[in-house]
């Protein structure tokens, strides 16, 4: 029997821990897209136990400890920090196999030395050790970043952002590592939701009136310049569902702007040139353009009545219409207006059509990728099963590997789940004779993967 989660946690073969140990484990952190508060790195804010640390903006912790029948008060309510501490603690040996089981044991070891596992019996004991270590040099925001060998973040922020806190961090020569912006313009594609009209007055303020689709896409613009200047590499943008159309955004915005209701067919108009029209800015400026497909987001009422967005009630939706995808991408293909773009599905059976559909557009090598496991996805099976599909249908070697898609600062434990996972499977195609035992040759496919391809592809 091995050990509960040692040094060869998820490598199974002599060849897989050569890899990772001697190749992937000390590789530096290039995050692409998390959810971090530049505001708490610039701060170096100081967490005074686990629950601020772990619990206080995890939705995956929240969805598991309701899975669990823990009562929402202790979940993003008002109970004392330990007490919600000692919840998640005591449903945490409930969850074999999660990924949540998993990373909260790889922070416990690899932040604080602890390789205990973590129950009710010894939350007590846990949480002692840690706020006590907390409270000590070397677990601020910033330290812990370091701890974690992290060199570049980037962060996901509004076009109507001021950057405040960015600005600070470019200025501030002891942070060891990057914070970098990301233009995520989803309130201005979802003409349709309610928080459009917020956003256009909300960017009108800060760079010019927004009276119709030209001043729209003029102060869009602005925001991507200043974004640049302060040294934004990735773009982002989430789509529960993927509309895409020609026409006439002009029409729609005059629409949109006397509260008119619109059609499916003018929203599709209007998302498909707002697409076109940012990723030709993404291509003339060398950003990267991320698609995020096939959530539903805030499903109960309940939750977002009490807490708002983002409380951890989201779940797979609809596949993708890979005619679309399709069109949206050869428009910009023929135009040769494609920047670089990944795919990232929440839906399974969006997998293979996002490795295939990727393919169709590599003149350039993986100009355009299929992206990590996310989300719902980023356990053992869809980490494996995301490495499968780019090795049988697309191109693994290429790949710019992993990111943590958090709010947590510790979540970078997942650049390691992700790392051994990734190993293992090189390791087990060695071991069955599929590929040669040529460790060199592997090991830096691994450096690659796990670091190299994203500082190349990103231009970091």
């Amino acid at each position: 029997m091995r050990a509960f989660m040692d040094r060869d946690f998820l490598l199974h073969t002599a060849t897989a821990r050569t890899l990772y140990h001697d190749y992937a484990a000390d590789c530096p952190i290039m995050d692409y897209h998390n959810h971090l508060n530049p505001r708490e790195i610039y701060q170096r804010r100081r967490y005074e136990n686990l629950t601020q640390l772990w619990l206080e903006a995890d939705h995956y912790k929240w969805r598991v400890m309701r899975v669990c029948g823990v009562p929402e008060y202790y979940v993003t309510g008002n109970a004392p920090e330990y007490e919600k501490f000692e919840k998640f603690a005591s449903v945490l040996p409930r969850l074999i196999g999660s990924p949540v089981y998993h990373w909260a044991h790889l922070e416990l070891q690899r932040y604080f030395g602890i390789s205990t596992p973590l129950t009710a019996a010894t939350a007590r004991e846990i949480w002692d050790k840690t706020s006590a270590m907390l409270r000590g040099e070397g677990f601020d925001a910033v330290s812990l970043l370091h701890k974690a060998n992290v060199k570049i973040l980037c962060t996901t922020d509004d076009p109507a952002d001021t950057l405040e806190w960015h600005l600070k961090l470019k200025e501030d020569k002891e942070v060891p590592f990057r914070t970098l912006p990301s233009f995520r313009p989803d309130r201005f594609l979802h003409i349709d939701q309610s928080a459009w009209s917020a956003a256009v007055a909300q960017l009108g303020a800060r760079y010019g009136a927004i009276t119709d689709w030209d001043s729209l896409c003029a102060a869009l613009t602005k925001s991507l310049d200043f974004f640049c200047e302060v040294g934004c590499r990735v773009t982002d943008h989430g789509f529960i569902r993927f509309r895409y159309g020609t026409g006439d955004p002009a029409v729609v915005v005059e629409k949109a702007m006397k509260g008119e209701a619109l059609s499916e067919s003018e929203i599709a108009t209007y998302q498909g040139a707002l697409l076109r029209f940012l990723a030709g800015e993404y291509h003339r400026r060398d950003l990267t353009m991320q698609l995020h497909l096939g959530p539903i987001r805030n499903n109960s009422p309940r939750l977002v009545s009490a807490f708002g967005a983002d409380a951890g009630g989201d779940s797979v939706g609809l596949p993708t219409d890979p005619f679309q995808l399709s069109a949206f991408l050869g428009d910009l293909d023929g135009t040769d207006t494609l920047p670089k773009t990944i795919l990232y599905n929440l839906n399974p059976a969006d997998s293979a059509m996002l490795s295939t559909m990727a393919v169709n557009f590599a003149a350039d090598g993986a100009k355009v990728q299929y992206g990590a496991a996310w989300w719902l996805l980023d356990h053992v099976r869809g980490i494996s099963e995301q490495i499968d599909q780019l090795m049988e249908t697309g191109l693994l070697s290429g790949s710019v590997g992993m990111l943590t898609d958090s709010r947590a600062f510790t979540s970078f434990a997942r650049h390691e789940y992700f790392r051994r996972i990734l190993c293992n499977k090189l390791g087990t195609l060695v071991e069955e004779g599929q590929y040669p035992c040529d460790i060199p040759t592997l090991g830096e496919m691994v450096r690659d993967i796990c670091h190299r391809n994203a500082v190349n592809y990103f231009r970091f």
